[in-house]
């Protein structure tokens, strides 16, 4: 069996990640002959399984108490810990959030379980074992960048269960199952899974600041690299995503020389993006950027390199200036439009 630990956004929605993980975890479990199973917790979550069944779930797992909302450590974590006791999953899967990255290792030291952190793919597998000369079948490979982002690591946990692993956000295509799908939903007893001591850490206030960009929802983006050159000629990326009704994005080198916003970084340490369009424009694309956008739907690259990283994976190739050649777009596009 698979488990999701499904998050809540702040209007009661099923996080996006969440929905990418039952999409993958619908795809393992049918690879494995398997049922997918989702826990939800938090406060009036009457009707919330609707959102998780056309994805695939087959049992949904409902805590909705006053004492888990909003989000606490110690009560998630109680009921959690709890239900995986009870389910004996062979997989838990969590979003690679601040919630995820809070619970997952939690979970994983109470059940002295591995957990791998920030994956990029899952895949079921066999694995051998050469030192203790032992095969084993339907093992899941938690593949993630390492050292940096230098190589692709592949890891196993062959002994111990559950297998866990967080996901990072936007790695996973989020897709609708079945539309028309039915699983099962049962409501927890709250009071049965949470103790007082659960309880020792209470929320006063709350200030909630909305994010002022959000370039992970983007249909085109515009990104920047270093080779931008400096803080005005970015602004040129943010006219050309103007007149295409896109969003900017930047490098870590870009964002670590002042160029643009952390907000807009794209990359292993920033955000995954899955855009119709991504323009790149003076980015060189080390591997480290890439694993943030080259799930792109098209891919345009402009830099002054013919042998620039992400050429090799870009569906056109602009070889130039980025800080001349943008210009004319800007002035092509917008004498097009009208």
């Amino acid at each position: 069996m698979i488990l999701i630990y499904c998050e809540l956004t702040e209007n009661r929605q099923i996080a996006d990640v969440s929905l990418e993980l039952c999409t993958k975890g619908r795809s393992l479990a049918n690879e494995l002959g398997t049922t997918l199973e989702a826990l939800v917790c938090g406060e009036g979550l009457d009707g919330m399984e609707s959102q998780l069944y056309p994805y695939g779930v087959d049992q949904v797992w409902k805590a909705d108490d006053a004492r888990l909302s909003p989000y606490r450590t110690l009560p998630h974590f109680a009921v959690l810990s709890k239900l995986i006791a009870e389910r004996r999953p062979d997989i838990v899967l969590m979003g690679a959030t601040c919630i995820g990255r809070d619970l997952a290792p939690r979970i994983s030291s109470r059940l002295r379980c591995g957990l791998t952190a920030d994956c990029t793919a899952l895949e079921i597998g066999a694995y051998e074992d050469k030192a203790k000369q032992k095969q084993y079948e339907n093992i899941l490979y938690q593949i993630r960048p390492a050292f940096g982002g230098n190589i692709i690591a592949t890891i196993v946990n062959p002994e111990t269960r559950p297998q866990m692993a967080t996901v990072r956000e936007g790695v996973m295509k989020k897709e609708v199952s079945d539309p028309h799908y039915q699983g099962r939903c049962t409501r927890l007893d709250a009071d049965a899974y949470l103790a007082e001591e659960d309880e020792c850490v209470r929320i006063i206030a709350r200030e909630i600041e909305q994010r002022k960009i959000n370039i992970k929802n983007a249909s085109i983006i515009v990104a920047g690299g270093y080779g931008m050159g400096c803080k005005e000629n970015f602004e040129l990326l943010h006219q050309l995503a103007q007149a295409l009704g896109g969003e900017v994005g930047a490098t870590r080198a870009a964002v670590d020389a002042g160029f643009a916003e952390g907000e807009r970084q794209i990359g292993q340490t920033g955000v995954t993006v899955r855009p119709k369009l991504y323009i790149a424009c003076g980015i060189s694309g080390a591997v480290q950027h890439r694993a943030g956008m080259d799930q792109s739907g098209k891919i345009i690259s402009i830099n002054t390199d013919p042998e620039a990283p992400l050429n090799a994976i870009a569906d056109y190739t602009i070889i130039g200036d980025a800080v001349k050649i943008v210009p004319q777009l800007i002035t092509c596009y917008q004498k097009n439009k009208k």
